[in-house]
C-alpha cells in the first residue's frame, strides 16, 4: 500500500503559537525578554533541543538543561491551547486514507508532544506510525529517521513519499531515495524547497501530486 509520511509543524499543524508561549514563559523564568513569532518560526524544524539552544543563544545564555526540560514538560501540558491544523490539512487526510494511502508522522518535534498534539485535534487515527525526535536514535535529515518511521507503518521505500515545509524533510527524503513535495502553506522558505521533486501551494493539491509521483 503507498504510504505518505507527513512533518508535523509547519506542515499538519500551525504550532507556533504554543511553542511561543512556551519559549516566553521559559524565557521569563530566567529573567529575559520575550521572543518574537519570526524568530520562533526561524528556529522551529530542528526539534525542541535545538529550538531552546538557539532561543537562548539569541539572548546570549547558555543552554540550561533545567530550563529546556521545564520547557519540554509546560509545552507538552500546552501543545493545543492556540494550535490548529492548517486549514484543508483533516479533509485531505480522509481524503487520502479513502484512496488507499497509508499515513504517517515524522517529526522532529518529541513523540509524547507529538502524539499529544495530535490527540488533541484529533488527527491521531489517520496515522498508522508516529516517528518522533526521540522514538528512534536519529532524526531529519538523517534519512535513517523517514526510512524507520516508514517501516513502522508498514511501508516500502518504492512507494513511498515525504511532505514537508523544511530542508530537513527535503534532505532526508532526498537521501532516502524518495520523492518528496514541499509544503509552501508552512514555516520553510521556498529555498528550502530546492530539490524537491513537487510544490504544493495547498494541502488538497497533495491528492493529486501523491499518486503522479507514485507512479513515477
Amino acid at each position: 500500500m503507498p504510504t505518505i509520511l507527513f512533518d508535523l509543524d509547519g506542515t499538519l499543524v500551525d504550532s507556533a503559537p504554543d511553542l511561543h508561549a512556551a519559549a516566553d514563559r521559559m524565557a521569563a523564568s530566567l529573567g529575559l525578554p520575550p521572543f518574537t513569532r519570526a524568530e520562533i518560526i526561524s528556529w522551529i524544524g530542528d526539534g525542541a533541543r535545538a529550538l531552546i539552544e538557539k532561543a537562548l543563544a539569541s539572548r546570549n545564555h547558555p543552554f540550561d538543561e533545567a530550563a529546556f526540560q521545564a520547557f519540554l514538560a509546560d509545552y507538552t501540558a500546552n501543545a493545543a491551547v492556540a494550535t490548529e491544523a492548517f486549514p484543508g490539512i483533516a479533509a485531505t487526510l480522509s481524503r487520502l486514507a479513502d484512496a488507499g494511502f497509508t499515513l504517517a508522522v515524522c517529526t522532529n518535534k518529541p513523540e509524547a508532544a507529538t502524539r499529544a498534539l495530535l490527540d488533541a485535534l484529533h488527527l491521531t487515527h489517520h496515522f498508522a506510525a508516529i516517528g518522533g525526535g526521540d522514538t528512534f536514535p536519529y532524526r531529519k535529515p538523517d534519512p535513517r529517521h523517514l526510512l524507520a518511521t516508514l517501516e513502522a507503518a508498514g511501508g516500502a521505500p518504492d512507494s513511498a513519499l515525504m511532505v514537508g515545509d523544511h530542508r530537513n524533510d527535503v534532505e532526508a527524503a532526498k537521501g532516502a531515495k524518495l520523492p518528496v513535495v514541499f509544503a509552501t502553506w508552512g514555516y520553510g522558505t521556498r529555498a528550502m524547497a530546492d530539490g524537491a521533486d513537487a510544490i504544493a501551494a495547498h494541502p488538497a493539491d497533495l491528492l493529486s501530486l501523491a499518486p503522479r509521483l507514485l507512479a513515477a
